[in-house]
This record gives structure tokens, C-alpha cells and sequence, in this order.
């Protein structure tokens, strides 16, 4: 069963700028808390664009992973789609959409996601795992609010 996280930022600043930063997905490390112990694997430049490849190691829960994740779409300005193709979820499904909007730009995100495990995984997600995605997603948040405010 898939459950949905969403999210909505008022960034103020123009959606060009907005958008470059969202696609240098260095940036990606700078928005994570740090104990997720995230670090991007992938050689930096990363050109950002449908089809590209990223790999990430992360811990969850003390646990490591390695996530690959594909851009599956790409849109300048508009939108982008990144998709788990290796990590520990059974589905994610994390959409960027950009807008402006009166001050400056407003961000969406919208992750579809589904735990592995069936029955197991779901208690899971249920217990531990949406607080902890809400947790990350509000500091991210946090996090951009104080950057573009330097």
C-alpha cells in the first residue's frame, strides 16, 4: 500500500534561481540532516537531465544503504521526477514542481511511497517511518528557508 508525503515551500527568490539550485544535486547533501549520514557517490559534476543516474549511502536507523535514483523527468523550470531503483523502499516516487507565486517561487514536493515487506513494512512505515520522512522533509525545509534568506 502506498502512502503520500507532501510538502510546500515559499522560497523567496525567482524560480530560475530556485530551480538551479534544486538541480545541482550536490545541494542534495546541504539540505539532509545530518544523521542520516548522507553523502552523494556519484562524481560530482552531476548533469541533471531525464535518464540520469545518481548514487547516494545513507543510514537509517543505523543501518546502511546505497540508493540509486533515476531522473525520470526533467523539465527546466518546471518540474522534476526522481525514482528509487535501488534503496530501501519498496516504491518511491518524489516529484519537484516550481511555480512562481506573489514574493517568489513555490516549491512542491510530492513523494509517492511504499514500504517493502508487506504486512511488516507497512506496521513499520506506519510506526517509525512517516515520522521519520516528516522529520527530514521539515527540515529540508528549515534548511532552504535559511539559505536563500543569506
Amino acid at each position: 500500500m502506498s502512502s503520500i508525503l507532501e510538502r510546500s515551500l515559499l522560497i523567496p527568490r525567482p524560480r530560475a534561481e530556485v530551480f538551479a539550485f534544486f538541480a545541482d544535486a550536490c545541494n542534495l547533501e546541504r539540505i539532509t540532516p545530518a544523521f542520516l549520514h548522507f553523502h552523494i557517490l556519484t562524481p560530482a559534476p552531476i548533469p541533471m537531465r531525464s535518464g540520469a543516474l545518481i548514487d547516494y549511502e545513507l543510514r537509517l536507523y543505523g543501518v546502511r544503504f546505497r540508493w540509486k535514483t533515476l531522473i525520470e523527468e526533467f523539465a527546466p523550470m518546471s518540474h522534476f521526477v526522481d525514482v528509487q531503483l535501488t534503496g530501501p523502499y519498496r516504491r518511491w516516487h518524489h516529484t519537484h514542481t516550481f511555480e512562481d507565486a506573489p514574493g517568489g517561487t513555490r516549491m512542491y514536493d510530492r513523494v509517492v511511497y511504499e514500504m517493502p515487506l508487506g504486512p511488516f513494512g507497512a506496521i513499520a512505515g506506519a510506526l517509525f517511518v512517516r515520522r521519520s520522512l516528516d522529520r527530514i522533509f521539515d527540515y529540508r525545509n528549515k534548511t532552504i528557508s535559511e539559505l536563500v534568506s543569506q
